[in-house]
């Protein structure tokens, strides 16, 4: 072999190598080309799944962090004891609510659906919004509560504890009268007048003879006495969305309430301090117009459980009468008590002497028989 052939040989060799790796190269940059426009696709498809999902609602998405902050929060909440109940849940409604009763106007723009004020004296009816709607009552029930203890003359220094049967198990309420505590009759009627003591009004109803169902039995017997047909009870607290009334039957209840005179002194007291062993517990009364010097109240009960909304009743002195004030079902924490001041300064303002030729024509009334909207 001659030097030519060697040299043609190994150029052969070399043009042969330089083919193969520009050929390397070029399937190399292919494949480098191909990779780049696949993660430019992936990367501009990422963004759109992204900006899809930040349109949608996040409820309907969550990162593995939030499910696994979801999987703790779920095991605590396994183990913690519920503070309210579902009838407490946002978004539940009033049955007023349910029934479209907050959809009747009237003149005053009241947050309360049902509204009634009549003079004690004369049974003139004052103002009148859906005044027959048979609605819960929430803590409306315990003057009814009251009336039955006053009436059945039991001894009010007699000791009553506190036992397990008074504990709320339906809306989980809580109390500061511990399961042992033991307090006068007296002293636990003034807290469930005055405070709306859940446990103080189930623990007089346990203590009643015969117990709690002749307790509830004998408030259902006086309802009937009075004319309060549209009334029911199943529990002398309130908590329970059966005990229903209507604001014209709670009227009667408020009028013959208030001719007790121990129902009167214990609803309008503003403050009360009872002696639990070691402690002194300082309670206030849930209605502040009873501190209010623009007021001269006789009797006084305030109620409130999701069902009923926040409601009210009164006997008190306005525009020289004795006049009968029911407020249910009204929305809002302190609307009851704006509501009653809307109706003060309009009776004051409408009616300022005893004469009643300037009484309105009763508004908004819708028969009791009601059912839900949706």
């Amino acid at each position: 072999m001659t030097a030519t052939q060697v040299w043609a040989g190994d150029a052969k060799d070399a043009s042969s190598r330089k083919a193969s790796t520009s050929a390397k190269a070029a399937s190399t940059s292919k494949a480098s080309t191909a990779k780049g426009k696949k993660a430019s696709a992936a990367a501009s498809s990422a963004k759109s799944k992204s900006a899809a999902a930040s349109s949608k609602p996040r409820t309907r998405t969550a990162s593995a962090s939030s499910q696994k902050a979801t999987r703790a929060t779920k095991a605590v909440a396994s183990v913690r004891k519920p503070v309210e109940p579902a009838s407490f849940s946002p978004g539940v409604r009033s049955f007023g609510e349910m029934y479209g009763l907050h959809h009747t106007e009237d003149p005053l723009a009241l947050r309360s659906s049902v509204a009634y004020v009549l003079d004690q004296d004369t049974n003139e009816v004052l103002l009148n919004k859906n005044s027959q709607a048979v609605l819960p009552i929430a803590s409306i029930t315990k003057l009814m509560t009251a009336m039955v203890v006053t009436e059945a003359h039991l001894p009010m220094d007699e000791t009553i504890t506190i036992s397990q049967d008074d504990v709320d198990t339906e809306k989980m309420s809580s109390s500061r009268l511990r399961v042992g505590t033991k307090l006068t009759r007296g002293e636990m009627l003034h807290l469930a007048l005055m405070s709306s003591e859940n446990r103080a009004a189930s623990a007089l109803g346990h203590a009643y003879p015969g117990g709690i169902s002749s307790f509830v039995a004998a408030m259902n017997a006086k309802a009937r006495q009075l004319g309060m047909h549209d009334t029911r009870y199943v529990e002398p607290t309130g908590l329970s969305s059966q005990n229903q009334s209507s604001a014209q039957d709670l009227a009667v209840l408020v009028k013959a309430a208030s001719q007790v005179s121990l129902i009167r002194e214990l609803s309008t007291s503003p403050e009360y301090q009872v002696e639990v062993g070691s402690r002194q517990l300082q309670y206030h009364t849930t209605n502040r117009l009873v501190r209010s010097p623009d007021w001269d109240i006789g009797v006084q009960k305030t109620g409130y459980i999701t069902e009923a909304g926040q409601c009210l009743v009164m006997q008190t002195k306005l525009a020289g009468r004795k006049l009968i004030m029911v407020l249910l079902d009204s929305a809002g924490k302190y609307s009851r008590i704006a509501d009653a001041e809307r109706i003060r300064k309009w009776l004051l303002s409408n009616h300022p002497t005893t004469s009643a030729t300037t009484s309105p024509t009763p508004i908004g009334t819708l028969d009791s028989k009601l059912k839900p909207t949706s």
